[in-house]
């Protein structure tokens, strides 16, 4: 049994547990599923938009040709379904939940697809939230997918603990916004990753201004970014930028994420596709 004082970081550690070994805490998946790569979209505090991002970029691998599922973990304030427009009963066979498609072919699977009220709020436990997420891994037959991105909650809790722990992350995406506070939380994104040894892939910043209808030019509403001075601090890449925009936020209000032709996240989803598929 772990130490009860355990912090999780194997690095500095002395004991021998099965921690040390991350293989031991992987949780199967499904025996008929197969799937490549897994990719955490996670963020140090809540509201940046987590979920738009998670979207976006499943919805552009998807056009990329790539068989593509989104995971969605954020227990208790999921809205995949939303963005997507999916709705509809989940099937299961002995051997499994089948997740639900969405206009493209996305397959998806969140807690608002199991409950009979979608607006009835999740009033659970962490240790049966966590327990959620981890059956999502081993109880869904996802089938082939080459690219799963994994919708987190924010913070450092049980469940992005769980997520760490238990599924074969290659490696995380840091959603934060323009803020000066913004050092401080990616800073606990980056420590927790390095804790459980995985790879942070980049940053991507929501929110970083809005665009004058007019003329054209970017009002930054939150001032200056800080976002580069931090990717800077913690090498690494700002894999893009996010405005405000009005039409975004009215295609995930319809559930149209999908009809989407801004290509504020193509060269993200570029870069991690490529990186991704060499290794």
């Amino acid at each position: 049994m772990a130490n009860e004082e355990c912090t999780h970081d194997c690095s500095t550690c002395g004991q021998s547990c099965p921690s040390k070994n991350k293989e031991s805490l992987l949780a199967p998946a499904n025996k008929l599923s197969s799937i490549g790569r897994v990719i955490g979209i996670v963020s140090g505090k809540g509201g940046v938009g987590k979920s738009l991002v998670t979207s976006m970029m499943a919805t552009i691998s998807a056009r990329h040709g790539y068989k593509t599922a989104v995971l969605d973990a954020d227990i208790t304030g999921p809205s995949i379904p939303k963005i997507f427009g999916v709705k509809g009963e989940i099937d299961g066979s002995e051997e499994g939940m089948f997740p639900l498609k969405s206009k493209s072919g996305i397959e998806i699977i969140s807690v608002n697809l199991l409950l009979e009220d979608e607006k009835m709020p999740v009033v659970w436990r962490g240790p049966v939230i966590a327990g959620t997420v981890t059956q999502f891994w081993t109880d869904v037959i996802w089938g082939d997918v080459d690219f799963m991105y994994v919708d987190m909650p924010p913070g450092t809790g049980d469940v992005p603990l769980t997520v760490f722990q238990s599924l074969p992350l290659d490696g995380i995406i840091i959603v934060t916004s323009p803020q000066e506070l913004v050092s401080m939380i990616v800073s606990k994104a980056v420590k927790m990753a390095g804790m459980m040894n995985i790879p942070v892939l980049g940053i991507v910043e929501n929110m970083s201004y809005v665009k004058c209808p007019d003329c054209g030019r970017q009002i930054k509403v939150f001032g200056e970014s800080h976002v580069d001075e931090v990717a800077t601090e913690f090498g690494l890449e700002v894999l893009g930028r996010i405005p405000m925009d009005p039409s975004l936020a009215r295609l995930c209000d319809e559930g149209k994420i999908e009809d989407m032709n801004s290509d504020y996240l193509t060269d993200a989803a570029n870069k991690i596709e490529a990186k991704l598929k060499k290794q």
